[in-house]
């Protein structure tokens, strides 16, 4: 089990990106557009450079939402892999079932 300080930094962190998502998009579109000016495009990176760190999504961490492990984690089913083993083991995980051949 993860700490709890670091599920909730990582919460906040992924609250932050979902904010500033949509302005982000808009100023990194006038920075790759060939079509603006040098001071249209300095102007856009000195206000992504104003956001707060955590707006960037590369600083949000994909944990397991039982148990807050960071590493090994599934994608398409939100947990860990130790997690996700355990309860498909169980019975708990609808459809999933142990392979055998």
């Amino acid at each position: 089990m993860a700490k709890t300080s670091k599920i909730v930094k990582n919460n906040k962190r992924l609250e932050a990106v979902n904010f500033y998502t949509d302005k982000r998009k808009e100023l990194l579109a006038i920075i790759k557009d060939p079509e603006s000016s040098y001071d249209e495009k300095r102007a856009a990176q000195k206000k992504i450079a104003k956001m707060p760190r955590d707006a960037s999504a590369t600083r949000h961490r994909n944990r397991c939402q039982v148990t807050g492990r960071p590493r090994g984690t599934l994608r398409k089913f939100g947990m860990s892999r130790n997690t996700f083993r355990d309860l498909a083991l169980k019975g708990e995980l609808p459809g999933i079932k142990k392979a055998s051949w």
